[in-house]
């Protein structure tokens, strides 16, 4: 399917736009290692940046929310990265699950846990917290809950803190996700 929305060229942006652009250029996700640039070779913002120029103050709360959520959380890489993946995979999002498998490669996760985050099976981890990651942002990302049951275990293991921002990650990423399928992005 092809996008719905033209990238936006860098000459054609508003001032707000353009203020939010270089926001997201000078961003820890873009100056950061990434399997893909966030820019093409003209400049027109790929994945889920182009939608944010849409609405710039939106977009900007927006990409604020993502910087908290992949940058200042107390996750580690390898427990972010299982929810993301997690949630790229029952969203059928592409796109992110393209970035996220090669930012949870970087991170130390293999293969075989990979693919059964995609799959939803049984995956092979040896640390009890990514275990619970994973258990907990499974349930978030099937049914946009957790039972009693489910939610007094991620506590035990995670504690209130981070399962907090377990569920405003799972949240996060979801909304991207609705915006790229909406928007029909697939690079």
């Amino acid at each position: 399917m092809p996008a719905r929305v033209d990238a936006l060229r860098p000459a054609d942006l508003t001032d707000e736009q353009r203020a939010l652009y270089d926001r997201l250029l000078d961003s820890a996700r873009a100056t950061g290692p990434r399997p893909f640039p966030l820019a093409d070779d003209e400049g027109r913002l790929r994945g889920p940046f182009n939608g944010m120029l849409l609405s710039p103050d939106l977009g900007d709360a927006l990409q604020e929310l993502g910087n908290a959520v992949r940058y200042r959380t107390g996750f580690t890489a390898r427990q972010k990265e299982l929810a993301i993946l997690t949630v790229a995979a029952h969203e059928h999002s592409e796109y992110e699950w393209a970035v996220h498998a090669h930012a949870a490669q970087r991170a130390g996760l293999t293969e075989e846990q990979i693919e059964a985050v995609r799959a939803g099976t049984a995956c092979p981890l040896d640390d009890p917290s990514e275990t619970a990651v994973l258990a907990a942002a499974r349930e978030l990302a099937a049914t946009g809950d957790l039972t009693d049951t489910a939610f007094a275990e991620a506590t035990a293991s995670l504690g209130l803190n981070l399962l907090y921002e377990l569920v405003t990650l799972v949240g996060y990423y979801r909304v991207i996700a609705f915006q790229l399928r909406v928007l029909r992005v697939t690079d």
